[in-house]
């Protein structure tokens, strides 16, 4: 009996190895090639499905997107050994993206009604004041604390390469006047670009103003400060902010400062805490007025800006049509608690360890009418395109 007992536990042991065997293959198989479960993606929020995309282009480039926010979660590139290499942050997983206590990353996401800040919440629509919530530093910061990265996108993947995102906006969301219907198309291309067109339209007069809001590391190592990237930006001007971040309305050179980056150098180089500007941001959070638009239209066929890594050879260009690009470097990353967070795959994040390039209108365009405008009124549509072009040098 003793024998007989041995041999049903040995069986039942080998039987739940192979069974555990079996789940561990089945999960890695249904893996993304950037490590990434579908199945933690696949939720439901506010009664709408959520769920996790997966692009694909000739070249074996990934992109994964989840529509919750319309945001890009993982990128696979290559680096110059051919290897690929997630290059932007973010989680593994939706409840971290959907938890109350980490709103405010918007890793990867689409951001709107308005990107960047509204001083005091507020501005004008012919003879009406619009109060918009205060959520930073008493302004309004990326459509206010339930903005568009925080809600669900009804998704259409197209084919294995793109993949359209679309949400309706309601008259009144966070006090936002109109109903607007916002689509933001990603496709992968075969020069491994990922192209971001984001369209709207309102059937009221409005403001809009999208961006994505991906968090760059082309290092291979998020774990690891990233100011040795080396930064370039197609300006001669920016728009100085103040202890607030808030543009002051100046329009200032950047010669002889360390906002010139017209020739592309090391981040670190320039981070010059003496300098007034560096200081109020913390390092870089600030919006330069970019020499691709001129006469009312942007240049999208020109370099914006563009992102090197030394380490890993891969070279990130942007293109755009706006006028402005808000450059943030990770300033409030890795501190006052968020170095304890856990991010894809297991890892944390250090201060500074990446950079944004976000295409927009400038910061608190709505209270200046000299600045290229952020008004859409009906019949018009609101078109902003970005491309992030992925090589290797």
């Amino acid at each position: 009996m003793k024998a007989l007992k041995a041999s049903l536990f040995g069986l039942g042991a080998s039987m739940a190895l192979v069974f555990s065997a079996c789940c561990g293959s089945q999960e890695a198989a249904n893996l993304t090639v950037s490590g990434l479960n579908p199945e933690k993606f696949d939720t439901v929020i506010n009664e709408k499905p959520v769920k996790l995309y997966t692009l694909v282009n000739e070249n074996g480039v990934e992109a994964c997107i989840t529509n919750f926010g319309a945001r890009l979660v993982s990128l696979m590139v290559p680096d110059r050994d051919g290897k690929l290499t997630d290059v932007v942050l973010g989680y593994d997983n939706i409840a971290q993206y959907a938890d109350a206590k980490n709103f405010g990353s918007d890793f990867g996401a689409s951001i709107g009604r308005y990107a960047n800040r509204i001083k005091d919440g507020k501005f004008c629509i012919g003879e009406d004041t619009i109060q918009l919530p205060q959520n930073n530093f008493g302004h309004c910061l990326h459509g206010g604390p339930t903005g568009w990265q925080y809600q669900i996108f009804d998704a259409e993947q197209i084919d294995s390469t793109t993949l359209k995102l679309t949400l309706v906006s309601p008259d009144g969301d966070n006090n936002f006047p109109g109903e607007v219907k916002a689509t933001v198309t990603y496709t992968l291309t075969s020069d491994n670009a990922i192209d971001i067109k984001m369209e709207a339209e309102t059937d009221q007069p409005t403001i809009v103003n999208m961006t994505n809001h991906s968090y760059f590391n082309l290092n291979g190592d998020p774990t690891q400060p990233a100011m040795d990237m080396e930064l370039y930006i197609n300006a001669d001007k920016f728009t100085p902010a103040d202890s607030t971040f808030m543009p002051t309305g100046e329009i200032c050179e950047v010669a002889g400062t360390p906002m010139d980056f017209r020739t592309a150098h090391a981040i670190q180089d320039s981070m010059r805490m003496d300098f007034e500007q560096v200081k109020f941001g913390n390092g870089f959070d600030h919006n330069w007025i970019l020499n691709t638009y001129k006469d009312g239209k942007g240049n999208d066929t020109q370099v914006a800006a563009s992102l090197y890594s030394p380490k890993t050879g891969i070279l990130l260009e942007a293109f755009t049509n706006e006028p402005g690009m808000q450059v943030y470097t990770g300033n409030f990353q890795g501190i006052n608690g968020e170095q304890d967070k856990v991010r894809k795959g297991g890892l944390k994040y250090p201060q500074r360890p990446s950079v944004c390039l976000e295409s927009q209108k400038y910061p608190n365009s709505p209270n200046h009418p000299e600045w290229p405008s952020p008004f859409l009124n009906p019949g018009e549509k609101y078109y902003s395109h970005l491309v992030f072009k992925f090589s290797v040098k």
